[in-house]
């Protein structure tokens, strides 16, 4: 490694800078303890089932609590089903403030849906931006059943059978 000229010509360069060739220094976060105390784990609880049912829970020396549950479910028809695993549970702690925090959730094919009273929930929608909301989501609905209607049509006939049945539609009604 090259050094400056200034540790070149210092001999007391590497002591007065904290500097090792062989191993860099650690970083420095005066928040960060240097020791650490181990927290015991007071319970712990785990039941597995051979078809994917389990139930857990544990609880720590400093006041962490949880268990959770899951199994599998089955999701979707035909050639789209598959399986899901299905999870519901809970945990608290205390925090840095000495307030109790708990969480409930549930995660499946959905997605993780947590509860508490420390998470922050969206004012309600005023009824005018719901009737809007749903209007918009009416027409796209109604837009994709036509689209469906309208894709099953064609996979039904060939293009040129319904070609000629429009023909023969107009020759009928339009004359």
């Amino acid at each position: 490694m090259i050094l400056g000229l200034a540790a070149a010509q210092d001999p007391n360069y590497h002591a007065r800078n904290n500097y090792h060739e062989d191993r860099p220094s650690p970083p420095t976060d005066e928040r960060r303890p240097l020791t650490t105390t181990p927290i015991p784990i007071l319970h712990w609880n785990k039941q597995q089932e051979h078809d994917g049912t389990y139930k857990t829970s544990y609880e720590t020396g400093n006041n962490i609590i949880a268990e959770e549950s899951g199994y599998i479910k089955k999701v979707g028809e035909g050639e789209e089903q598959g399986e899901a695993l299905v999870q519901q549970g809970s945990f608290s702690y205390t925090s840095p403030e000495g307030k109790l925090i708990t969480i409930h959730y549930t995660a499946d094919e959905t997605g993780f849906h947590a509860t508490g009273d420390h998470i922050p929930t969206p004012p309600p929608v005023s009824e005018e931006i719901q009737k809007g909301l749903d209007l918009i989501f009416a027409g796209i609905r109604q837009q994709e059943e036509a689209d469906a209607r309208e894709a099953a049509q064609k996979t039904q006939q060939p293009l040129s059978q319904q070609i000629d049945r429009q023909n023969n539609y107009d020759r009928k009604f339009r004359k």
